[in-house]
Parts: C-alpha cells; sequence; structure tokens
C-alpha cells in the first residue's frame, strides 16, 4: 500500500512543473521583463571610452591660458585615488569616473606648502577646475576634463 502512495505522489511531483510551466501569469501582472533598458547605460555592442587608470598627465592649459613654470599633474590609479602635484603642492583625491564620461572628485588632501602668489593662485584654479570637473574626454594624448567653468587639458607624461 504505502508503495502504491509513492508512486502516486511521484506522478504528481511530475506534473507539478509541466503545470506551472504552462500557466499564466497572476492577475494584473504581463508576462515578460518587468523593467525596462535604460538607455544611458551602455549595452552590449555599445562604444563606451574607458578612463585611462594608472596613466599620468601633465596639465597643458586652463581654458586655454596656457600652464607656466612647474606644470601640474594628475594620475588616477586602480584604486580610484587621484594623486598629483598642483603647481606648488602635492594632492590627492578620491575621483570616480562614471558612465557617459562623466568624472566625480571628492575634496583635497594638500601638503602646506607656501609659493609666490602667482603659483599658489595657478594651484588654486587648477585644484578647482579639476574638484568641479563633469566630464572627460581623451582625443590621441590628450586628456580634457570639462568643468562647471571651462576645461582643463592635459597631456600624457612619460
Amino acid at each position: 500500500m504505502n508503495a502504491l502512495r509513492l508512486a502516486a505522489l511521484l506522478t504528481a511531483l511530475a506534473a507539478v512543473p509541466a503545470a506551472y510551466a504552462q500557466s499564466s501569469p497572476p492577475p494584473g501582472r504581463q508576462a515578460g521583463p518587468t523593467r525596462t533598458v535604460d538607455s544611458k547605460v551602455p549595452q552590449p555592442g555599445q562604444q563606451d571610452k574607458i578612463f585611462p587608470l594608472g596613466s599620468s598627465w601633465t596639465a597643458v592649459s586652463l581654458n586655454g591660458k596656457p600652464f607656466t613654470g612647474d606644470r601640474p599633474s594628475f594620475t588616477l590609479d586602480d584604486q580610484l585615488r587621484a594623486r598629483g602635484f598642483g603647481g606648488c603642492n602635492n594632492y590627492s583625491a578620491t575621483a570616480y569616473p562614471l558612465r557617459e564620461q562623466r568624472l566625480a572628485v571628492g575634496p583635497f588632501a594638500l601638503t602646506k606648502k607656501n609659493c609666490a602668489k602667482p603659483a599658489m593662485a595657478s594651484e588654486q584654479a587648477f585644484l578647482i577646475a579639476l574638484r568641479t570637473a563633469a566630464q572627460w574626454d581623451i582625443q590621441g594624448p590628450i586628456l580634457t576634463i570639462r568643468t562647471q567653468n571651462g576645461e582643463l587639458k592635459f597631456e600624457r607624461a612619460l
């Protein structure tokens, strides 16, 4: 008798997955994917530039005005830590390359060296531009960081 009950139970369980496969979705819910594709997220097959982590860059100009003297520098490592020279002091910050070639730079940690007023003013303008970075782009050996107030251009350092 137990063997007959076991056989009936196994037969009933074998039919359950087939019944669920043929059932319709619950009332009020459509079949298929429940989320739409976000058009801002790169989809497979789309080309999106990747920020060059570990590359060193030397500042060329800020809003078309070339840097003179000791030029600022910028490096973003694979731990998303930005480091460099501002023109007078060394700095570090957290920086995040985001979707659609956007860039977010966190607050800076700076050394506290005093330099001549023109060097300090140039450094302050550079750090403000880097801190307010919005988008980036690379064309050949030139990295351009667009800010709220203009653009910062770098060339790849050796």
